[in-house]
Formats: structure tokens, sequence, C-alpha cells
């Protein structure tokens, strides 16, 4: 009998990430953090977002696989944040 591969403990799952980089984010634009601090976190938060990317990516792929094997194959390609101007605001 094969078991479900458990989750490491090492990689938190989307919704912890994203609600982290959400406090970063809020912590920050107080704008009352020491530098030393804000640079930490800004760190912090780049890791967040790599991760929160890499989730998102893992998603649409396995949408993409689901929507192939049902003979539906109208998938959009999302547009990359990298590719999204506003995206530096």
């Amino acid at each position: 009998m094969k078991s479900k591969p458990q989750k490491t403990e090492t990689q938190p799952d989307f919704e912890q990430s994203l609600s982290e980089l959400e406090a970063l984010v809020a912590k920050l634009e107080q704008g009352d953090v020491p530098l030393e601090d804000a640079l930490k976190s800004f760190e912090r938060g780049v890791a967040l977002t790599r991760q929160c990317q890499t989730a998102l990516r893992t998603a649409q792929q396995k949408v993409e696989v689901l929507l192939a094997r049902n003979g539906t194959e109208e998938v959009a390609p999302f547009a990359d944040e990298d590719d999204d101007d506003d995206a530096e605001r």
C-alpha cells in the first residue's frame, strides 16, 4: 500500500507564505522599521514571493494537465509579473 508523500515542514504552503508576505509589506509600509530590520524583511519578502510564484506555477500546470485530460485545451497563458510594468509600482 502506497502512502501519499507528506509536505515537508521546510516548505510552507501558499496561504502561509502569502499571509506572511502581506504582514511584512504592512510592516514595511508603516515606515518606522530600522534600516537593518527593513533589509531583513525585504529579503524574507523576496523569498516568500518566489515561494508563492512557484506554488502558483505548479497549480497552473496541474490545471493545464487536468484540462488536457478532459479534452479541453483552451488554456490562456497567464501574464508573468516580470512582464507586467505595473508590478514595479
